[in-house]
């Protein structure tokens, strides 16, 4: 049995004993759906520890928590997690290292999200873990002229043409689609979630519905879905357990709106602005580094891109606790609190 030694992401002495209970290793942990899990995790008496593979340590780590600095963009990144998996007797492993806001450094994003992806993939492989839950997104489906009202899972991955950051991830689903694949006895998840709303999240769709006045396009107003972020926390909680589940799972709230609806519930001011001018102005302001997403975006304020839910709730048991009204309106109601005590404050000198 091994002494206790320093735990690389905290520096605390920690003790290396194994103790009873499961072995869930998480990258991306300090993500908002990182960070959430590991406390969750945290009070789980099942659970006997958490290891955290990222480049820190969430803020809701604890006794659990054994962190290791892992930086899913080198190119030794498979050997590192594997090692790490095979000492903490790994048996389920959470991948959430995936950005929720665009960036233009767009080849740093794909050695994360698409490369990142097959490193844990191929240490997942090598330390024979039991369980694979993936993190991905409604939003890979694409808006879509010919898109249906409701897309399952067995519709294709189209997203955007000409758009990296959803290409990515898809790439990325393809990846964990291989290790599926590969090993039939491992069970593989993706849960694919609507765009995550509530009060903490950050993301590209909460900072374009946090301004005064929200862009849209002129003549269209397509239906929206989106997931309250403690659905969206509790679907992964319940993907670690679900026995027999296997394959894409949409997370999505209860019901749709109409994208007009959604920006005067979240308490804005809908914006209805010709597509050339939406363009361009996107196209100005992403340039500039004052823009949530490139212009490839403007197609969601276009076409319909919403889910099908049912399969989740039949083989997962998933149902969502906030409709997509209440996820709306909490989120709304939390921005205009900030707003409140961001006026309240005094002026500094």
């Amino acid at each position: 049995m091994s002494a206790p030694t320093e735990d690389e992401g905290t520096g605390r002495a920690i003790d290396r004993r194994l103790p009873e209970g499961r072995s869930i290793a998480i990258t991306g942990a300090c993500s908002f759906l990182g960070r959430n899990l590991v406390g969750v995790l945290e009070e789980d008496p099942s659970v006997g520890r958490v290891v955290v593979l990222d480049v820190a340590t969430p803020p809701t780590a604890g006794k659990k928590t054994r962190s290791y600095r892992v930086d899913l963009t080198d190119p030794s990144a498979s050997a590192r997690l594997a090692e790490t998996m095979h000492a903490e007797r790994v048996d389920t492993v959470v991948h959430l290292a995936f950005l929720s806001i665009p960036t233009a450094a767009e080849g740093w994003a794909h050695e994360l999200e698409s490369v990142g992806t097959m490193h844990v993939a191929n240490a997942s492989r090598d330390a024979n873990v039991k369980r694979f839950v993936h993190s991905s997104a409604t939003t890979l489906y694409g808006p879509h002229p010919s898109n249906p009202n409701f897309l399952d899972e067995r519709k294709p991955l189209r997203g955007i043409a000409g758009c990296r950051f959803l290409a990515d991830k898809i790439e990325a689903e393809r990846e964990v689609g291989r290790l599926a694949d590969d090993r039939p006895e491992m069970d593989v998840i993706v849960l694919r979630f609507a765009p995550i709303l509530g009060p903490t999240v950050h993301s590209w769709t909460t900072r374009w519905l946090a301004r005064r006045f929200v862009p849209t396009l002129l003549g269209h107003d397509p239906l929206v879905q989106v997931v309250h972020e403690m659905d969206a926390v509790g679907a992964l909680r319940i993907a670690l357990d679900a026995r027999g589940a296997r394959g894409a799972y949409n997370i999505v709230g209860d019901g749709v709106l109409p994208l007009s609806t959604i920006v005067k519930l979240a308490g804005r001011v809908p914006l209805p602005l010709p597509g050339p001018l939406v363009r361009f102005g996107t196209s100005a302001l992403w340039a500039a580094g004052l823009n949530e997403a490139p212009t490839f975006f403007v197609e969601f304020l276009r076409y319909l891109c919403v889910a099908d839910g049912a399969r989740a709730a039949r083989e997962l048991g998933y149902r969502p606790s906030y409709s997509v009204r209440e996820a709306v309106l909490d989120f709304g109601g939390a921005l205009r609190l900030r707003e409140a005590r961001l006026l309240s404050e005094p002026a500094r000198a």
